[in-house]
């Protein structure tokens, strides 16, 4: 008997598409014990009633409905969170990704690695607006994190439950999850999987996604980098301040004395300090910010979600 797998597919507005994607795992899992889970991010177009049918009708399908949208990284760590077993799958439910690469996913896990990412090789989206944009974006992450991939948003990937159990997620860093589980020892491996055009609903992503992107890889680079000593950080950035404030205090005494060019000197003078300290402030506001909420979230334990009920799931302990 194969270990059995929980699979944990995030939804929002997916209307039309959950009866396929069952029908699609139940053919790709054959014998091998599965669960099922749907998390509902929310979604507003009937998609809650198509959940609550399944899981009528089918005992391994687990529901979880949120009483709000709040972002597929919340979704996927819901499901995570109330999945049974050792072995995770997760997926996307808008039938692009391929339930069927599921065992391809899993039989890599046997050979001896931890966490398995699919690779959507050959990608059935916009080039302008989904893929070139993806390719830029994937490109930069493995620059920055060391941890080369080709495709970091793709939802398909296989993990072991011990490295992505206590990997705190939070707003939209669900897509640097590959990087946090190198970071922890976990043996990555990328593998092509099928991919298919959108035939139902609408894409939830588009060029608006790419300032997020960059904004979450900012977080990222300096977690990894400056955590445990951000006097580095604070310290580079405070050398390279003075120094800059030096600078434009020598040329103001020089446009104010030899060079006689009042109007600039002033200028220099004003300008210069108001931008360094105004952005010294918003950044350390950031910085602050981002390390309170992981505190916030790791000291007490808190989901950044809300789950307004359940269905074939265990009653929770304690």
């Amino acid at each position: 008997m194969k270990p059995p797998i929980s699979i944990v597919v995030p939804i929002y507005n997916e209307a039309g598409n959950l009866e396929p994607l069952h029908a699609a795992v139940v053919q790709a899992m054959g014998e091998n014990p599965f669960e099922l889970v749907l998390v509902d991010d929310g979604s507003n177009d009937g998609t809650a009633r198509e959940i609550e049918a399944l899981a009528d009708t089918d005992p391994r399908v687990k529901a979880i409905r949120f009483v709000r949208n709040y972002g597929q990284t919340a979704a996927l760590t819901a499901g995570m969170q109330h999945s049974q077993h050792d072995i995770l799958v997760t997926l996307d439910a808008d039938l692009q990704n391929d339930p069927a690469d599921i065992p391809v996913l899993v039989a890599k896990l046997d050979e001896g690695y931890d966490v398995v990412c699919g690779w959507r090789k050959d990608r059935k989206d916009a080039w302008l607006t989904r893929t070139f944009p993806s390719k830029v974006a994937n490109a930069l992450i493995s620059k920055l994190s060391k941890v080369p991939l080709h495709d970091y948003g793709c939802t398909l990937r296989a993990y072991r439950r011990e490295y992505i159990e206590d990997i705190p997620l939070y707003g939209e860093m669900h897509r640097f999850i590959p990087i946090y589980v190198t970071w922890a020892g976990a043996r990555l491996l990328e593998v092509p999987v099928r991919h298919h055009p959108r035939i139902r609903g609408e894409t939830k992503y588009g060029l608006m996604r790419i300032p997020k992107v960059l904004l979450d890889l900012t977080t990222l680079k300096f977690l990894r980098d400056f955590y445990v000593t951000p006097i580095y950080f604070f310290g580079f950035v405070g050398f390279f301040l003075v120094f800059s404030g030096l600078l434009c205090g020598l040329a103001a005494m020089a446009l104010w004395g030899p060079l006689n060019q009042p109007l600039l000197a002033s200028s220099l003078t004003i300008v210069a300090p108001m931008l360094a300290i105004f952005g010294v402030v918003e950044i350390t506001l950031g910085v602050i910010a981002e390390v309170l909420i992981r505190m916030h979230f790791d000291v007490r334990q808190k989901m950044p979600y809300r789950i307004r009920s359940t269905q074939n799931l265990p009653p929770e302990e304690g």
